[in-house]
C-alpha cells in the first residue's frame, strides 16, 4: 500500500507539474508592420514666363538709358537710338494657396549684363514691379497671379558697349506671408 501511496502521490505531483506547464503556455505574440506616408509639396511657386528684354538699339556718342516699365512700355533717354524688334517687361507666374498674401523683393543693387564675346558690361537698375515691391503687396487671387517687372538699362558709348549681345541674371524674391 505504501507503494500505491507513493505512486499515487508521484502521479499527482507529475500531473500538477504538467498542468502548470500547460497553463503557463500562451499564444506567441503576433506582429504586423504598419506603413507611414508623408509628402512635402510646394505650397507656393514662382516661374519666369517672359524674360526682361530691352530689345535692339545702338548707343550714340554719349550713351543713355532704356527704361522698360512693368506694363512693357519703353522710353529711351540720351543718345541711344532704338532699333526695330521686340522688347518687353519680365513676367513671373506665381501660384499657391488661394488668397495668400506675398511680398516682393527686387534687386537692391545694379545687375551687370556682360557682352557675350568681350568683357564689356552694362548695368540694370531702378527695378519696379506690378504689384509693387514690399511686404504683403501681392495677393494670389484664386491661387495665381502674374507679376510683371521692369527696370532701367544704362547704356554707354559705342566704345563702352560694342555691337553684340549682352546677358545677365538677377534674383527676385517672393516671400509668402
Amino acid at each position: 500500500m505504501r507503494r500505491l501511496k507513493v505512486s499515487f502521490f508521484s502521479l499527482l505531483f507529475i500531473l500538477q507539474i504538467t498542468g502548470a506547464c500547460v497553463m503557463a503556455q500562451t499564444t506567441p505574440p503576433v506582429s504586423a508592420t504598419g506603413h507611414i506616408f508623408a509628402e512635402i509639396i510646394p505650397v507656393f511657386s514662382a516661374n519666369e514666363i517672359a524674360q526682361l528684354n530691352f530689345g535692339r538699339f545702338s548707343p550714340g556718342p554719349m550713351g543713355g538709358k532704356i527704361i522698360i516699365t512693368p506694363q512693357s512700355t519703353i522710353s529711351v533717354l540720351g543718345s541711344v537710338f532704338k532699333g526695330t524688334g521686340s522688347f518687353n517687361a519680365a513676367s513671373f507666374y506665381l501660384f499657391g494657396d488661394a488668397d495668400a498674401a506675398y511680398s516682393i523683393t527686387l534687386p537692391g543693387t545694379p545687375v551687370i549684363l556682360t557682352h557675350t564675346s568681350s568683357a564689356k558690361t552694362m548695368t540694370v537698375e531702378d527695378w519696379n514691379s506690378v504689384p509693387p515691391p514690399g511686404t504683403g503687396t501681392g495677393m494670389l487671387r484664386d491661387g495665381a497671379q502674374v507679376v510683371n517687372v521692369g527696370a532701367t538699362l544704362n547704356v554707354g558709348t559705342i566704345y563702352d558697349n560694342p555691337v553684340g549681345v549682352y546677358t545677365g541674371t538677377y534674383t527676385i524674391t517672393f516671400d509668402f506671408n
